[in-house]
């Protein structure tokens, strides 16, 4: 006859097996569940809310982005491309947008340097978009707290209509509708405020030509 187990020992094998037991369920079963339900009834959400362009995955409709033109020298500044709709800045990396950086500048509105830094936006933006400085909305030189923000105020999307418009030599009234057409409503109703994705929106003016 086998002698029992020390009970320290029996304790530790029950512990043991709990363990290998709520791994397979909590660490395997449950995730291959949950991914599995997702990809059933939302596709698009689980592989992470992908835009595409000819077929091509060009960013995801919950993560801003810049749109500049193309650099010769990596290490020069990016310009903004008068020909898309801008995002509002940001402070998550580098160059901004950046998944892996994500953050906000933390300055308070008391802050000299931010007070600066706005004005300076501000002006370059009115200088950008050929508008007055008094009419640059405030989402237009202040970032998100993430610093990953898709959304920009309808009024700000309006604000660059002309520029867009006269840069790819499309009527004005065509890219006033399409920014109506991407204007979406309060969550629920009247939660949050009105909002314009910025990517979408692009999206869709590269589909126009």
């Amino acid at each position: 006859m086998a002698k029992p187990l020390p009970p320290l020992v029996r304790l530790h094998l029950t512990g043991l097996r709990l363990l290998l037991v709520f791994t397979v369920i909590c660490g395997i079963a449950y995730p291959l569940l949950i991914t599995g339900i997702g990809e059933l009834i939302f596709p698009g959400q689980a592989n992470g809310s992908q835009v595409r362009l000819n077929g091509r995955v060009v960013g995801s409709s919950l993560l801003g982005q810049n749109f500049t033109l193309r650099r010769i020298d990596p290490k020069a500044p990016s310009v903004p491309d008068p020909r898309w709709f801008q995002p509002r800045p940001s402070a998550a990396g580098a160059d901004g947008y950046d998944p892996t950086a994500s953050g906000a500048s933390n300055l308070g509105p008391n802050d000299t340097g931010l007070t600066k830094t706005v004005q300076a936006r501000r002006l370059a933006i009115a200088l950008f978009d050929g508008v007055r400085p008094s009419s640059v909305p405030p989402d237009a030189v202040t970032g998100s707290g993430s610093g990953l923000d898709p959304d920009i105020s309808p009024a700000y999307a309006y604000e660059q209509v002309n520029r867009v418009a006269h840069s790819r030599r499309l009527p004005v009234a065509t890219v006033r509708a399409l920014v109506a057409d991407h204007v979406d409503g309060r969550v629920l109703g009247f939660l949050g405020q009105q909002r314009v994705n910025v990517v979408a929106l692009n999206l869709a003016l590269a589909r126009l030509g």
